[in-house]
């Protein structure tokens, strides 16, 4: 409950941060989860928290919830997105070391995960006092580099596309392995039969873009939250960590994504 939300296609209403979206049971669940598409909040749909949430609930906290009293609150809302943070970057890291061949590249990277995981089991205090842009930032560079030495490993180097306008872009069938589209705005992008093998798409906003019959498999630093915004079908393919989204069905049901996420 702790994030902020403004009314738009993806909210139906405004909610500022730090206050109980109206929706909220008693028992912590959503009110309308079943029919959050159909009710005007395709934006909660697609939020991921990366497990951030549970950790600081049940570790952080020690089970504690924000009803427990105003100060826990206050704690568990000033920690939160330096949680959320920390576990966004450990699934990119975590893909990292899956695909990085043994060398001083991956060392780094497990490094990298090393120290987000010591930080994500710190105190409540540590936590609101982290610097999340630095962190961030440090972890983007590395993982430009990562993405860098995969594409070239893989023989498709293709253009450089990085925080590309894309918006409507006509890509039906278009060859994009290797390319880097590392934060590319594919909003309503047409990607069907495209092939974006060994793609970066990390941070790439993929709201309304048609991946009917495109090639998602070993495309770099996807998300779930990427792939429920986007519009697809049984015959996309995905990488083999991402879920097949149930609102797609056969054609690929337009659904949303929320509010741009830069990458790190």
């Amino acid at each position: 409950m702790g994030p902020a939300f403004a009314a738009s296609s993806d909210f139906a209403i405004d909610k500022p941060a730090g206050t109980p979206c109206p929706k909220l049971r008693a028992d912590n669940r959503c009110g309308i989860h079943d029919g959050l598409r159909e009710r005007g909040f395709p934006g909660c749909a697609v939020f991921d928290c990366f497990g951030a949430g549970q950790h600081l609930v049940q570790g952080t906290f020690g089970g504690r919830t924000w009803r427990d009293g105003p100060g826990t609150a206050r704690e568990m809302f000033a920690a939160l997105p330096a949680m959320r943070q920390l576990h966004e970057s450990r699934w990119y890291l975590t893909e990292a070391l899956e695909r990085l061949p043994a060398g001083p590249l991956r060392d780094e990277a497990a490094g990298a995960d090393t120290a987000a995981a010591a930080l994500a089991d710190g105190t409540a205090e540590a936590l609101a006092d982290f610097d999340a842009r630095a962190h961030r930032r440090a972890v983007g560079e590395l993982l430009g580099r990562v993405s860098s030495a995969l594409r070239q490993a893989s023989g498709h180097r293709g253009r450089d596309r990085a925080n590309a306008d894309l918006v409507g872009a006509r890509l039906r069938g278009a060859d994009l392995r290797g390319a880097s589209l590392r934060g590319a705005y594919l909003l309503g992008a047409d990607l069907r039969n495209a092939d974006l093998r060994f793609t970066d798409l990390l941070g790439a906003d993929l709201r309304g873009a048609d991946v009917r019959g495109t090639r998602l498999d070993q495309s770099l630093f996807l998300t779930q939250p990427q792939v429920d915004a986007a519009r697809g079908d049984a015959a996309t393919r995905l990488p083999a960590a991402l879920r097949r989204p149930a609102h797609w069905g056969a054609t690929g049901a337009p659904s949303h994504q929320p509010s741009v996420r830069r990458p790190p």
